[in-house]
Parts: structure tokens; sequence; C-alpha cells
């Protein structure tokens, strides 16, 4: 069982043995083995958080500065936006290890993401998190609150379509506090 407590969110390093982690989803390990460190440390295009412990990685969260366009956000929601794109968090690819499912490691990363989202708010100016979902793990974030975006979905059919997905940076500070 893993101890919430005994996890360290922090950045990944060069140094990370990132070979023993596998989430059961093939892209995922892929990129965090094989991509993660060079997008981070060489093309500075994101940047990826682990969950350690003393004994291994146990889930990671990637994320990057994005824009949206403010079409793409219901009108309910985008009420008080301006109409212009409006810069965004956007959380790229969030994985935990297999041994790890069900333990609240995804949240506890997730958690961070938001961290994230308001400190960018309140530093750069940041509206909220947006996702690109997979089938699988729409549940998971539209019951913390995520929603749908208007999308066009593309013409590949071998891979599922991912749910582009939208949190607000006031529910999140709602849900975490100022």
């Amino acid at each position: 069982m893993v101890n919430h407590t005994d996890l360290l969110i922090r950045p990944l390093q060069p140094t990370d043995d990132r070979a023993a982690f596998h989430s059961g989803d093939v892209d995922l390990d892929r990129f965090f083995h094989c991509f993660a460190g060079q997008n981070q440390f060489r093309h500075h295009i994101g940047t990826t958080y682990v969950a350690v412990s003393s004994e291994r990685i146990h889930g990671f969260v990637t994320v990057s500065p994005g824009e949206l366009a403010a079409t793409s956000v219901k009108k309910a929601t985008r009420a008080n936006l301006p109409g212009y794109p409006l810069p965004i968090l956007r959380l790229s690819r969030l994985a935990v290890d297999q041994r790890d499912r069900g333990k609240g490691v995804g949240r506890l990363l997730l958690r961070t993401a938001l961290g994230l989202a308001l400190d960018l708010r309140d530093r750069l100016g940041c509206t909220g998190i947006v996702v690109d979902a997979k089938p699988n793990a729409l549940g998971f974030y539209e019951v913390l609150g995520f929603l749908r975006l208007d999308s066009e979905t593309g013409g590949l059919k071998d891979r599922p379509v991912p749910m582009p997905l939208f949190l607000p940076v006031q529910a999140i500070a709602d849900a975490l506090g100022p």
C-alpha cells in the first residue's frame, strides 16, 4: 500500500530511473521512458512531475503552458471571460504505475497540477487546465468537475479520440483554496 506521506512530488530529474515504471498503457509508458526527459531537459516544451518514494517512481504528470480559443468553451462557462485566446495549463499526460492503481496516486498528481495552475494564475495568468482525456479516463476527470469543450474530431480511426476537457481556475481555487 502506498502511503501518501511517503511520496514526494517533484520535477523529473535526469538521473531518475524510468525503466521500471509500467502503467499498462504502451503510449504513456513509451512517452515516459523515451521522451519525457527530452521534452523537459532538451526541448523545454513541458515539465514532468513524478510521485516518488525511496523505492521507485509511482506515477507522473506532464504539464505545459498553452492557450485555448475562447469559443471552444461552452457559453455559460465563458460568460466572464474575454473573447481572445485564453492562457491555460495543459495537462499533457498523467499515469500511475500498475502496482499503485486505485491508491490515490493519480489524484495526488492531479492535485499537484491544479496547484501549478493556481501558481501560474497568480504569476503570469491562467484561466484553467485543459486535458485531452482518453475515453477510459473521462469519468476520472468529469467527476472532478472538468467540462467538455467543443472540438473537432480528427480523421484517424486507429486510436481512441481524446475528449478535450476544461477545469476553470475558479473551480480549482474553490476546491484547493486561494
